[in-house]
């Protein structure tokens, strides 16, 4: 057996709190091993630990199984009594079997060595305010990101100076267009007809660029977009609409022309602003383009992005009373924290203590690219970004050597990273205003891009769009994929079909709970770029074709089709021809 592959700890991801009464154990082991036990139990069920007593516990096999690119992943939910559990696991392959502890790998004969200790797993207590609880309604949620001001010009008596005519083409890196938030608020409904019920605004707060990243006044609304009347408008009639709303806060780092940073810049080590930034040379020198000299912390570098130091307490409170106020004052639903990996876990803590006092379905959602464990243990983050989902998917549709079980691999990776009821809200998306466009990155090619699609709505999470996804807008990187809205193109019929596709996939997606499940079964076909998964949540099935395998392939047809793209239907011989980058979702 290859004990260099077994892995478990009690704790994080490995050994958690589903609810008050459900405890998921999961263990990690090479290929060779065929079967898992474990024996669990109340750690005082012989008596009081310390003591001579032999104890010993209910074994059951482990039959929750999927498979990573090196190993396999055992995982089972079960019901403590006591609310503590006790445990250590029988591995099997077909030469020996091992009993693995806290202290490795033994056999049956040294475990009966006398005197010898067995250092079992342990789960203390199941302490009710410790189980992670994430909002309700996320994971129903189909979010829509707006970039304000290239969505809509609803006020152009606010627009700024030198505002340039509205185009659907490229974008200059300054350029304004006069995008606000009443523009958001005369398109609701057409957000509604698509079926959007979730809104992820970039910043609003008063900035002198377009993109709002680098904050002047946390308090006010920028004045280009409208007011902070306009903004509770905006989340009111959002709401008698069925949409939620959640904000971007930008708080690791803030302008140059933020009161507390310019009171730094002229007073230095005197202003009593000082410690809420990291200055590490006074006079602060004004010289290059970056801050690669050291003389003061800030986001990348960035020279007008000075970074904040959230772990000072007059921060912690400043940005704590305003984030009271959007959520008591202005009725929103989430906050998406900017550089969510960068500001302090104690603040973190704080905010969220606060917040889910106030509004426990509040919904806090981190920007982070990586593994994220760290924050989302119940106590700071409700989920974060995921873009090691969209990673994962992007990386098999451009390195045609991967097989369909490599995306499996890595889908499954992504999928256990975290909690089970963390997985159920994690933010899924495929491109945003810091990547490249979907559409573009996929060379034009509307086929992969709808295979792309029906990933992201068939999958668990919380799927996104960015702004102009539901067309197959183009765009480059920043700024090209911040292109204003075609407004009068659409309003001219030129993208009814995208539209009435994406219209498609969301109603599938709210109609068919196997889409949310969590349950994927993983089909190997003959082809090896032939993408076959089912997802069921114990009611319904639904059953997913993607043909990345570069020739037309034939599939049976069980079912009614959800959506399909690229397939024609011999109804006769009841199979489909999936063509090159074709896909279909049928209902079983």
């Amino acid at each position: 057996m290859e004990q260099g592959l077994i892995a478990h700890r009690a704790n994080g991801s490995d050994c958690y709190a589903l609810d008050e009464d459900r405890l998921v154990i999961s263990i990690r082991t090479g290929y060779d091993v065929d079967r898992v036990e474990i024996e669990y139990g109340d750690p005082f069920q012989s008596g009081i630990m310390g003591g001579n007593e032999k104890w010993s516990g209910m074994r059951q096999d482990i039959t929750d199984c999927v498979r990573l690119s090196s190993q396999k992943l055992w995982s089972i939910v079960v019901e403590p009594r006591f609310h503590r559990c006790k445990y250590f696991f029988v591995l099997h392959d077909k030469e020996e079997v091992l009993y693995y502890f806290e202290d490795g790998c033994f056999c049956e004969e040294q475990l009966n060595i006398p005197g010898r200790v067995e250092q079992c797993f342990f789960f203390p207590w199941m302490n009710p305010s410790d189980i992670n609880r994430v909002p309700e309604w996320v994971e129903d949620t189909i979010w829509y990101q707006i970039f304000p001001e290239r969505f809509c010009n609803g006020n152009p008596e606010l627009s700024p100076e030198g505002v340039k005519p509205w185009k659907c083409r490229r974008v200059g890196l300054m350029d304004f267009y006069g995008g606000d938030l009443q523009g958001i608020i005369d398109k609701l409904s057409y957000l509604e007809e698509l079926g959007i019920n979730g809104i992820y605004l970039n910043p609003v707060f008063a900035s002198d660029t377009n993109h709002k990243y680098n904050t002047t006044d946390y308090t006010r609304i920028d004045p280009h977009f409208g007011s902070e009347e306009t903004m509770i408008e905006l989340v009111q009639k959002a709401h008698e609409k069925g949409i939620r709303i959640m904000v971007d806060a930008v708080f690791n780092h803030s302008g140059t022309k933020f009161a507390p940073w310019m009171d730094v810049v002229e007073k230095g080590p005197e202003s009593e602003y000082f410690d809420w930034f990291f200055v590490h040379q006074w006079p602060i020198p004004i010289r290059g383009r970056d801050t690669r000299d050291g003389r003061f912390d800030s986001f990348a570098f960035t020279t007008m992005m000075p970074k904040i130091n959230t772990n000072h307490p007059e921060v912690v409170d400043y940005f704590r009373k305003l984030c009271v106020h959007w959520v008591d004052d202005w009725g929103i639903d989430g906050i998406r924290f900017d550089v969510g990996n960068e500001v302090s876990h104690s603040f973190l803590r704080t905010l969220r203590s606060e917040l889910k006092a106030r509004r426990s379905q509040i919904y806090l959602m981190g920007e982070i690219w990586h593994d994220s464990l760290s924050w989302l243990m119940g106590d700071e983050y409700d989920a974060v970004m995921n873009y090691p989902f969209s990673q994962s998917i992007h990386n098999f549709f451009a390195d045609e050597s991967l097989s369909a079980r490599d995306l499996e691999y890595s889908i499954n990776r992504c999928y256990h990273m975290y909690m089970k009821q963390t997985n159920r809200v994690l933010f899924n998306l495929l491109d945003s205003h810091d990547t490249i466009r979907l559409y573009t990155r996929l060379g034009g090619n509307i086929e992969k891009f709808y295979q792309h699609m029906v990933l992201l709505f068939t999958m668990q999470g919380s799927p996104c769009i960015y702004y102009g996804t539901e067309l197959a807008m183009p765009g480059g990187f920043d700024p090209d994929c911040r292109r204003c809205m075609p407004w009068k193109e659409i309003e001219a019929g030129k993208y009814d079909l995208p539209i009435q596709r994406m219209k498609q996939l969301i109603a599938m997606r709210k109609e068919n709970p196997g889409c949310r499940a969590e349950a994927i079964h993983w089909i190997e076909e003959k082809e090896a770029r032939l993408i076959h998964y089912i997802k069921t949540d114990g009611r319904q099935q639904i059953e997913v074709y993607l043909n990345a395998s570069g020739e037309a392939q034939r599939i049976p047809i069980v079912g009614n089709a959800l959506f399909s793209v690229g397939c024609k239907v011999d109804e006769a011989a009841e199979q489909g021809m999936i063509g090159v980058n074709g896909s279909i979702v049928l209902c079983r």
